[in-house]
């Protein structure tokens, strides 16, 4: 491993990094806005993978600079391959499991394309991308099918509105608008121009929303470490038609 001065030149001359992650006790982010990012996030949501993955197949959807993929890697996964659509990224990834020497697999791809990387996996990783999506429905469909038959897909996304849970009617009458007032009822909302100085946030769901959502794609939501983020697997087919396909668990994960 380079020395942290040349360490700190490296990671500099890859532009402003978004993930802070730790290469030899160098830091990649340390004056990130939203703390130790996203390492706040993965505190609480690491008990929910196990310790050691035994080889599992891992899919890391809008990678960025790769810290999930990485804290897989060092979890015993098998393959893992990480996808983004942006090079700054995909180089700081790069850069950061050669560092690590960790081997994992980066790709320019987008999100809308996931069906075009062939087999499934038993780990899919879905975090902090839904809401950057002009076709967030059509990403999840196409992520879903990535799920290996008994895998687990872990989906985070930023929420606002109202937290709590909601249990929708098999059906509405027409005329029933009242039950569209109601702040919990499952929304996401549209964000026209930028939010938080950033273009690419288009929708962000409140917590029933981001619920209703991953049910409507077919998962059964099994845990929710935390506020923004759920652990689900596939089972069986959903509204859309896009994932109509009957999946026996086996448990694996």
């Amino acid at each position: 491993m380079p020395d942290p001065l040349t360490l700190e030149r490296e990671i500099a001359s890859r532009g402003e990094w978004f993930h802070n992650i730790d290469l030899g006790g160098v830091w990649t982010a340390p004056r990130h806005f939203l703390g130790d990012y996203p390492n706040v996030k993965w505190k609480r949501v690491r008990r929910s993978v196990p310790d050691d993955l035994a080889g599992a197949s891992v899919l890391d959807l809008g990678c960025n600079a790769g810290f999930y993929s990485i804290e897989m890697k060092r979890r015993n996964a098998g393959r893992v391959i990480a996808v983004d659509v942006d090079d700054r990224y995909l180089e700081q990834g790069r850069f950061a499991a050669a560092t690590l020497s960790l081997d994992i697999e980066f790709r320019k791809m987008s999100v809308y394309e996931t069906d075009q990387i062939p087999g499934q996996f038993d780990l899919v990783l879905f975090l902090g991308v839904f809401y950057h999506l002009r076709y967030p429905l059509l990403a999840l469909d196409r992520a879903v099918k990535k799920v290996a038959p008994g895998g687990r897909l872990i989906f985070q996304t930023m929420l606002r509105g109202a937290e709590d849970e909601f249990v929708p009617a098999a059906d509405y009458d027409f005329w029933d608008q009242d039950v569209f007032r109601r702040p919990d009822f499952p929304a996401a909302y549209f964000i026209e121009k930028s939010y938080s100085n950033d273009y690419t946030n288009w929708y962000i769901p409140n917590r029933s929303g981001a619920e209703g959502m991953l049910r409507s794609a077919g998962l059964e939501i099994l845990d929710r470490p935390e506020a923004e983020t759920w652990v689900c697997t596939p089972r069986g087919a959903e509204r859309g038609g896009e994932y109509i396909v009957d999946l026996e668990l086996s448990g694996r994960l």
